[in-house]
C-alpha cells in the first residue's frame, strides 16, 4: 500500500505522510452486526483520578468484533470487502461465509475482495487461510497466532508484521517473531496463512499536534518541567538535570531507561533466544 506526501500549503501540511487507502473497497461502511460502542475512560480508574496519563478526547469510533480465532473448520468465506479499522493499524476483511454468516477478520497482504479463504486442516497455503501448526510447512510465514489452542490468535497482528515458522520438534514448532524472538508454540495451536497488511504504516507521519489529539494522546510533559511534588526529575531553578545517580525514572520511581520489565517465568521455558540477544548480532 502507497503513502502520499502533501505540499507545504502549511506548517502541518510540510512533513505529513499519509495512507492512501487504496486496497479499501469504497464506499463500505462498516457491519452493524459486527460493530459496538466504544466508551474511554480519559485515563481515570473507577473512582474518577487519573491513572494513565496524557489520554483523553479523540474521535469517536466504534469497535469492530474480530476474529481471532477462526473457529469456522471446513467453511469457505468469500471477502466482501477490505475496511479500515480505527482501533488497529491493519486493515480488516469482512468474510461472508457460505452458511450465510459474516466475520471480520485481519487482512493480510495480497488478500482482495472476491477472494475465497478457509479454516481447517484441509486449507491451502494461501494468504488468509487458518490452519494449524503442524500443517504449515517450514518457512511459511504466518500472522495472528495463538499461544495456547482455542484462545485465539494474540501474537503478530499489527500492521506488516509476520512470523516465519522455522523448525518443528516434537510436539512444539518454533517461531521466529518480528522482534527477532525465536519462541516455541504448540503445533496444534493454529494461525493465518501471509504477512499483515498495511506494511507502509511505518512511514506515515501525522504532521501535526491535531492529529495526535484526534487518535486521543494528550500532549506529554516532561518530568523535568513539573514540581518536585509531582515528578521525581521536577524542581530546581531554571533548566535543571535530572539529578539522580541512577538514571531517569518514572513519576513513581521505577527506571524509566533499559530496565527490562518482563517477569514471566511460567513461558520462560518456551523462549529459545530472546529479542535483545537477536538485535546485539
Amino acid at each position: 500500500m502507497p503513502v502520499r506526501k502533501f505540499k507545504p500549503t502549511s506548517p502541518g501540511r510540510r512533513h505529513m505522510v499519509a495512507a492512501t487507502y487504496e486496497e479499501v473497497t469504497k464506499g463500505k461502511k462498516s457491519e452493524k452486526t459486527l460493530t459496538t460502542s466504544k466508551s474511554k475512560s480519559g485515563g481515570r480508574n473507577a473512582t474518577g483520578r487519573v491513572t494513565a496519563f496524557h489520554r483523553g478526547g479523540g474521535n469517536k469510533q466504534q469497535y469492530r468484533k474480530i476474529d481471532f480465532k477462526r473457529d469456522k473448520l471446513g467453511i469457505e468465506a468469500k471477502v466482501a470487502s477490505i475496511e479500515y479499522d480505527p482501533n488497529r493499524t491493519c486493515r480488516i476483511a469482512l468474510l461472508h461465509y457460505t452458511d450465510g454468516e459474516k466475520r471480520y477478520i485481519i487482512a493480510p497482504k495480497g488478500l482482495v475482495a472476491g477472494a475465497r479463504v478457509l479454516a481447517g486442516p484441509e486449507a491451502d497455503i494461501l494468504p488468509g487461510n487458518s490452519l494449524a501448526l503442524r500443517n504449515v510447512p517450514l518457512g511459511t510465514l504466518v500472522h495472528n497466532i495463538e499461544m495456547q489452542k482455542g484462545r485465539g490468535g494474540q501474537m503478530v497482528r499489527s500492521a506488516g508484521a509476520a512470523a516465519q515458522l522455522m523448525a518443528k520438534e516434537g510436539n512444539y514448532a518454533t517461531l521466529r517473531l518480528p522482534s527477532g524472538e525465536m519462541r516455541m508454540v504448540h503445533l496444534d495451536c493454529c494461525a493465518t496463512i501471509g504477512e499483515v497488511g498495511n506494511s507502509d504504516h511505518e512511514n506515515e507521519q501525522l504532521g501535526k499536534a491535531g492529529k495526535k489529539r484526534g487518535m486521543g494522546k494528550k500532549p506529554h510533559v516532561r518530568g523535568v518541567v513539573m514540581s518536585p511534588r509531582d515528578h521525581p526529575h521536577g524542581g530546581g531553578e531554571a533548566k535543571s538535570p535530572v539529578g539522580r545517580k541512577k538514571g531517569p525514572v518514572d513519576r513513581w520511581g521505577n527506571k524509566a531507561r533499559g530496565t527490562r520489565t518482563r517477569h514471566n517465568k511460567r513461558s520462560d521455558s518456551f523462549i529459545v533466544r530472546r529479542r535483545h540477544a537477536a538485535k546485539k548480532k
